[in-house]
């Protein structure tokens, strides 16, 4: 067991384990600890006590044994402050993630402070194979992309998926439910026109029209566009 693990299981909490692994039912049981979420600000600081070559060490040899290995691996991540570093860290990192929990984690500030860069790079990942990588784009699509400087183009890619995989799915769905929240207007044509596959089509619909943030009357519009 290496030292970082061992900080984890002093916050074991058993029956948080059973509790995550349901909500996480892609991994077996085995691979849960049972780590709550607030420890981990206190897990680092523990962390940052250890040899360089502890940390080192820990981020470069994947992939993790537990989920809550991943977990703060991901917290690790979104500290970083230079964005070359935490991209580079992140890229390492990505195809070892395994589950929606570790990717919707992601937030490092430093990437929304370079969102220029960090486009490219998105419009990569939301192309890729791995399921978790496809997420990983569109999560970070829907929380930088969607403000002030949005534009109806950054839609068209994910607009194109077509996948068999439940968790890529339901995020192109989410990130559709957010654009209709945030901009109605170039979203709503991709809804009108049918450009979605047709389960994620219907779930954007659903999503959007549990929102309190969109009014009444688009809802009951939304619905009539069921397939």
């Amino acid at each position: 067991m290496t030292q970082i693990q061992k900080i984890l299981f002093e916050y074991q909490d058993k029956k948080y384990g059973d509790f995550s692994a349901k909500l996480i039912p892609t991994l077996p049981r085995e691979n849960f600890i049972g780590v709550r979420t607030p420890c981990y600000k206190t897990i680092i600081g523990q962390i940052k006590e250890l040899p360089p070559a502890e940390l080192q060490a820990f981020l470069k040899n994947l992939p993790h044994q537990y989920h809550e290995e991943n977990c703060l691996h991901i917290a690790l991540i979104n500290k970083i402050k230079n964005y070359e570093e935490c991209l580079a860290e992140l890229k390492h990192f990505l195809p070892y993630i395994n589950n929606w929990a570790v990717s919707d984690g992601l937030n490092p500030p430093v990437l929304k402070k370079n969102k220029e860069k960090l486009l490219p790079e998105i419009n990569k990942w939301i192309c890729d194979d791995a399921p978790f990588t496809k997420r990983v784009g569109m999560l970070l699509l829907m929380k930088y992309f969607l403000n002030d400087d949005f534009k109806s183009e950054y839609l068209e890619l994910p607009a194109k998926i077509r996948s068999e995989e439940y968790y890529v799915n339901m995020m192109t769905a989410w990130l559709f439910a957010e654009a209709l929240v945030k901009q109605w207007d170039s979203a709503l044509p991709f809804i009108q026109n049918k450009k979605l596959a047709a389960w994620t089509h219907n779930k954007a619909i659903q999503k959007a029209c549990e929102s309190f943030r969109i009014t009444p009357e688009k809802k009951e519009f939304l619905r009539t566009l069921k397939i």
